[in-house]
Order: structure tokens, then sequence, then C-alpha cells
């Protein structure tokens, strides 16, 4: 059995791809079955050595990005996804694999296209509470629909579409509680506070946070990723604002954390203040209440839409970035913190939203689809 997957640009896309991949792994494990093939389909790998380890063959393609704006680029673009659909039909014709998976992104159009011509039975997943255009084009053709927000479904079609969350790995899920306040030099007595700008780090939110940080420190202890490419600016200053405070020690930047990182930030944090991307299933799973910062809605609709989705659930407080202002951050945080059964509410919240099965779930529906085609 072959399965391709496709998809990529960001984490939010990649990452999901490796847990259903891991998930497909364990199923055959357990149940004697011939591991599949994997192949995956990007411009780019992304992340090389989580391809390597879950047994997945990179295929270069490139794809053009069609922009919501006005740019040159999309002139540009529109060439390179025209190479991208030619070389798809003659790489996904020699692979001829038994099912794809679409993750969304324009990354994933010139695979499912060629799945299409192909006549290949086609899975797809949204992660996001209103699709992008790439899952809304497969979707009237695909085999079966996954999303990750309920509030999506009622974009596809019913017969086919289902609420399965989004896929996370195993890594990310089991948090790392044991020697963890030890790892990262923290009190246990003392609250802390995990902040999350996504992968990149936010500059407004990293601003933010330095503007309160004197008063942060006098109550809580801060784990804050940054983003590689902000790091040195803000534990720099940092250095500054703090010198002299007698709690300097309880902030703890970070460039960017690991999988073990990410999983003892995790387990020793009492409370996570995040960007409204794919970080908010993570925080879900780990059960933690949380504010959460969307971007601008000019700049993402998508984040905007996934925080109020996800705080219906009684699991987070949405800041709209036009709104986050020092003293509202510092407030909002000292209210929830303060409010102890309000905190357990949430964390009962993000727990009841946050669906763990996902992966697997969606993996054991590609190796049906799979065995069935390859009769």
């Amino acid at each position: 059995m072959k399965i391709l997957f496709t998809g990529g640009g960001t984490g939010g896309h990649f990452y999901p791809i490796i847990a259903v991949a891991e998930a497909i792994n364990k199923t055959v494990k357990e149940k004697r079955l011939l591991p599949p093939e994997f192949y995956y389909m990007a411009p780019e790998p992304y992340d090389s050595r989580a391809l390597f380890n879950t047994g997945i063959k990179f295929v270069s393609m490139p794809a053009g990005k069609m922009r919501h704006y006005f740019s040159l680029l999309n002139f540009l673009d529109l060439f390179k996804t025209a190479v991208g659909i030619i070389k798809s039909l003659w790489k996904v014709f020699k692979i001829y694999p038994d099912v794809i998976f679409g993750k969304g992104g324009y990354a994933s159009f010139p695979a499912l296209f060629a799945g299409k011509l192909f006549g290949i039975p086609v899975v797809i997943h949204e992660s996001d509470s209103i699709p992008g255009r790439v899952n809304l084009w497969a979707a009237k053709f695909a085999h079966d629909i996954a999303v990750s927000y309920p509030e999506a479904a009622r974009y596809f079609p019913t017969g086919k579409t289902a609420y399965t969350g989004n896929p996370l790995r195993v890594e990310i899920l089991n948090l790392q509680t044991e020697g963890a306040h030890e790892f990262l030099k923290l009190e246990k007595s003392i609250p802390t506070i995990f902040v999350l700008g996504g992968s990149q780090g936010s500059e407004r939110i990293n601003r933010t946070i330095l503007d309160v940080l004197p008063g942060l420190v006098e109550k809580y202890q801060i784990i804050h990723q940054t983003g590689k490419n902000n790091f040195l600016e803000v534990s720099g200053a940092a250095d500054v604002i703090l010198t002299g405070n007698v709690n300097k020690d309880r902030y703890k930047p970070f460039d960017y954390l690991n999988d073990l990182g990410m999983k003892m930030a995790a387990g020793a944090a009492t409370f996570v203040v995040s960007r409204a991307g794919s970080t908010i299933f993570e925080i879900a799973a780990w059960g933690l209440p949380s504010i959460i910062i969307p971007l601008d809605e000019a700049i993402s609709h998508d984040q905007t839409k996934n925080a109020f989705n996800y705080a219906r659930s009684g699991a987070a407080l949405v800041v709209e970035e036009v709104n986050l202002t020092p003293n509202i951050l510092l407030s909002e945080i000292n209210r929830l913190m303060d409010n102890q059964e309000l905190l357990k509410r949430m964390s009962e919240g993000a727990k009841s939203f946050s669906r763990l099965d996902a992966a697997d779930v969606i993996g054991r529906k590609l190796l049906e689809i799979g065995l069935s085609h390859e009769v």
C-alpha cells in the first residue's frame, strides 16, 4: 500500500501529517499488517528529521501561492503552479498511491489535482474554522473530509464530513511533569505562565510581555518562547528591564523549544498566553487555561475565528490584537490567576474541546481506503 501526504508551508499543516503517519505505523504494528510506503509531496521538506523518523519519502513539487492581497508575486506564482501541476501528474503517476491525504494550503493543490485526474481516493483535513480555497475545491471530489472545528463542517458535504479534531503527535501529547521544574530551573511553589507566539515568535506579544515584565515576575514565573529571530533582542531588553529586580530569575526566555522542552514547559505551566494557530490544539490537549491573542483580522481571518470558536468551550479568554495593551494583558492575567475556580473550569473546557484520538481516526480511515483500493 502507498499513501501520499501533501500540504505544508507551515507547521500547522506539516505536523498533523506526521501525527497521522505515526498513528498508521502504530496501527499497522498492532494489526500485523504490511507497512505502507509513505510519500510527502510539497515544495520543501519542512522538517527532514520528522520525515525520516516516520519513514516518509520526500517528493519535491513546486506550488504557487495565491495571496489574498494584490502582489506581483501572484502572477509569478501562477507559472509556478502550472509547473507544479505538470510535474505532479508525472510524479503521482509514478508513485500511484492507493490514497492521498491533503492538509490544505497552496502546497497541496498539485498533488490533489493529479489525484482527481487519476481517480485516486482523496481524504482532506481542514484545521481552521473557515476552510481555505484548496480544501473547498477538493471537497467536491474528496472521498472523506475531516475538520478540526465543528463550525467548519457546515462548509462541506454532510455525508462525508466528520469532526475529528486536529491530529497531534504523541511526543507533544504526553506532558513531562517529572523533573520539569528542575530542568527549567523553576520553583514549584510559584505559578508559571507559558508564553507562546507561534514557531516564529510574535513581536507584538514579545513587546507587550516586556512592558509588563516587572509586574509579572512579582507573582509568577514566565517561560517565554520568543522565536529564533527575536531572542537576542527580547532577552537583552529583559536583562535591562529587570536589572536589580530581586525576581529576575523568574523570567526564562527561549528562542525555540524542541519536543522535550515543550513538554516540560507545558508540564510546569499553570497558564498559557498564545497566538491562535495550531498551538490551540496542543493547549487544549494539555488541559491548560489560556489567553489567546489572534493575529489582527486584516492579516488572518482564520486566527480570529479559531480563537473565538475555541473560547466558546470555556477554555480561554480572547484578547484581540487591536485591544492588546500592557495594562489589559496584566490585569486579565491577574484576574484569571486569582480565581482558582475559574481556572479549573477553563481547564475542564480545554479538555472537553480536545480530541486526542484525531490522528488514530484519520489514520484508520486512510488504511481502510488504501486497503480497499489495493483490491
